[in-house]
């Protein structure tokens, strides 16, 4: 059975991701209602019942908000570290079964590895991941207003990205909707990053290895898909990584499901992304130890 993952949607508005592997069924991010998310696993011939539980990055209602009928009426197992469990309560007024991990470690569900990492963001104790998966590697990079160098090791070896590109920096300026105070947030070090801004991470991350790039949490009024897509495909044609695919996403319908047993086989690498990734990949620290921790418990995952 191949790795199948699709991103049911993304934007300012909501923002959910669906994994399938031959052991675990997982939601990363549940920021639609749950009706929504139902409607759009249906469309998958998946349902929320079938599930084994949701990864969540970070408390806000654009990434939460479907826990109120997924985690109280199926009571999902639900993966995030305690402050944003504590968050996740005290915004929804409901009791979650939290699976709780450490930011920075490691652990297993079923045959996926996540590895768990901290990002800038306005946030309680937003996260990263890097799914390991047995046919690729999956790294999420949603909600942070600038890539840190550890940040960019952490999910180096991604096959498949998921990368914010939230807004056109110019069209944020001149939106006469946001307050200056909220477009200083979203322009900060722990905002949002920009097309730019993503092509740079994208063009730091990108390896012979890294095969599809999703451009993420695009705004509604201060981005197009078209200046997003742009910005990185344009960044990676530039550094010769034509072999990395690169498609916007949208909070309106899914993407179509990625198979990661499909992807292909790396060519050689082209001269001008020999010479980043060479002077890049160097000094790149190991990654945390595998280590399920104690308060997930043990129990059976489908």
């Amino acid at each position: 059975m191949s790795v199948q993952f699709t991103i049911l949607g993304s934007g300012s508005g909501g923002n959910c991701a669906y994994l399938e592997t031959a052991e675990v069924r997982l939601l990363i991010d549940a920021g639609f209602s749950g009706r929504q998310i139902r409607n759009k696993l249906a469309a998958l011939s998946r349902a929320p019942e079938g599930l084994s539980g949701v990864l969540i990055t970070h408390e806000h209602s654009d990434h939460i908000s479907g826990l109120v009928g997924l985690a109280s009426r199926l009571n999902l197992p639900i993966y995030c570290n305690r402050q944003t469990r504590e968050a996740i309560e005290s915004q929804l007024r409901i009791k979650i079964n939290g699976q709780i991990f450490e930011t920075g470690h490691s652990f297993e569900i079923g045959d996926v590895q996540v590895d768990t990492f901290s990002i800038p963001h306005d946030a309680i104790d937003p996260v990263g991941f890097l799914l390991r998966t047995p046919a690729g590697r999956i790294g999420f990079l949603t909600d942070l207003g600038h890539a840190t160098k550890l940040i960019i090791e952490r999910v180096r070896s991604s096959n498949v990205l998921v990368l914010e590109t939230n807004h056109d920096v110019q069209m944020l300026q001149d939106d006469p909707k946001r307050p200056w105070s909220l477009k200083q947030r979203i322009l900060s070090r722990h905002g949002h990053l920009s097309n730019e801004a993503g092509a740079d991470v994208a063009e730091q991350i990108a390896s012979p290895d890294l095969r599809h790039i999703y451009l993420g949490h695009l705004s509604r009024d201060c981005n197009k898909p078209e200046l997003a897509h742009r910005a990185v495909a344009g960044r990676m044609q530039k550094i010769g990584a034509t072999h990395i695919g690169v498609e916007v996403t949208s909070q309106d319908s899914p993407c179509s499901t990625f198979h990661l047993s499909t992807l292909p086989r790396p060519g050689p690498i082209p001269d001008v992304l020999s010479e980043t990734f060479g002077q890049t990949a160097t000094n790149i620290p190991p990654a945390p130890s595998v280590a399920t921790p104690a308060v997930l418990g043990q129990q059976t995952l489908f």
